[in-house]
């Protein structure tokens, strides 16, 4: 069996807020990223969320986040395509990777949930013939290639300026930061031809088989196998729930258990989503423990092994302090032992 080797590691959060107090939750989110950037991870996650407690914008989160870190990369999973114009999701994209100074990591997925809610809202009429699947991401990502728009003859008159138009800030490079929520075969094919990075995570489509480890590994393999010329090293990131104990108080850690306990009985068969229609889901057991007990988990996870990014997926509905100590538990305890090394002292003091 391989031994992990990863190279690059980061970590995902949901972003909680208060009903009564949104600001102060989001000002916490920022702080975690400022926090992470800190320990020496290399990337910040935010998940995107509409009608709950989260962040409904990833693009402006971002912004505000690129404005109070300098290195780390900045990442959003997933965006639900379904909500989006393609193009003007690509402009907000496209100027706050520029105020990042390229940090931009934009993870997407298809489809609307909540459709029947929002469906009417967002597109303020009937959307149910259009295409809220992979097309809509190739236009998204067509967009940011920043093609000029009309003919060769074709201007537009602004004060100070003739020019002809475009999608502004033009900023091709952020095409190939691009990445897919891939759970399903299909969709890891799709996002292989189309040169896009991969995430996977905790949950995927029971495809063939009933248990998670095989069908995920299905997915990396299927996935390395579609890849094209043009992008024959694209990125994969695989997420894992991993929480710890060793520095949390006696009290914190009956919580973890209590948490991780609620979660177990969805990984002992295949589900089903309403979001998600009639596939058959697998979800992986969260890490939870000591470091000795996680670290010997994740050596022998052979999903692991496989690639060389780590995102460390947070809980719903923890608590700051307690995401602080996940970090840093995994930072010092964890990571290293699966041969990460945090960027140098002397990158870091660069980066200020």
């Amino acid at each position: 069996m391989s031994t992990p080797t990863i190279t690059s590691l980061a970590f995902l959060t949901p972003g909680n807020f208060a009903d009564d107090d949104p600001y102060t939750g989001l000002e916490e989110t920022l702080q975690l990223f400022e926090y992470g950037e800190r320990l020496g991870y290399d990337g910040a996650w935010i998940r995107q969320r509409h009608l709950e407690h989260g962040v409904g914008s990833a693009a402006v989160f971002l912004a505000a986040a690129g404005q109070r870190t300098e290195r780390i990369e900045l990442g959003t999973a997933v965006i639900p395509i379904g909500y989006e114009s393609p193009f003007r999701l690509a402009e907000d994209l496209a100027l706050a990777d520029v105020l990042s100074r390229g940090r931009l990591q934009v993870g997407f997925s298809t489809g609307m949930p909540h459709a029947d809610l929002l469906g009417d809202l967002v597109y303020d009429g009937d959307w149910r013939g259009f295409d809220l699947s992979y097309g809509r991401i190739a236009r998204l990502v067509d967009n940011l290639r920043g093609d000029h728009l009309g003919g060769p003859d074709t201007v537009i008159h602004s004060p100070g300026n003739v020019q002809r138009p475009r999608l502004q800030p033009h900023n091709p490079g952020l095409v190939q930061r691009i990445w897919y929520g891939g759970g399903s075969l299909r969709s890891v094919r799709w996002a292989a031809g189309n040169g896009i990075n991969l995430l996977s995570g905790n949950i995927v489509s029971g495809e063939d088989t009933d248990d998670f480890t095989t069908a995920q590994l299905n997915l990396l393999s299927e996935y390395r196998g579609g890849l094209g010329e043009d992008r024959p090293t694209a990125r994969m990131a695989l997420g894992r729930v991993i929480v710890p104990f060793d520095s949390a108080d006696a009290g914190t850690r009956a919580r973890y258990r209590d948490y991780a306990a609620s979660r177990h009985e969805r990984t002992l068969k295949p589900r089903t989503l309403a979001a998600l229609g009639p596939k058959r889901i697998l979800f992986a057991p969260d890490v939870v423990g000591t470091a000795e007990q996680i670290l010997e988990r994740l050596t022998a996870d052979p999903v692991l092994a496989q690639v060389s990014e780590l995102r460390l997926e947070l809980p719903y509905e923890f608590h700051r302090e307690e995401y602080e100590q996940i970090l840093h538990d995994v930072r010092h305890l964890i990571a290293p032992e699966l041969g990460w090394r945090a960027v140098s002292p002397a990158v870091q003091e660069a980066s200020r």
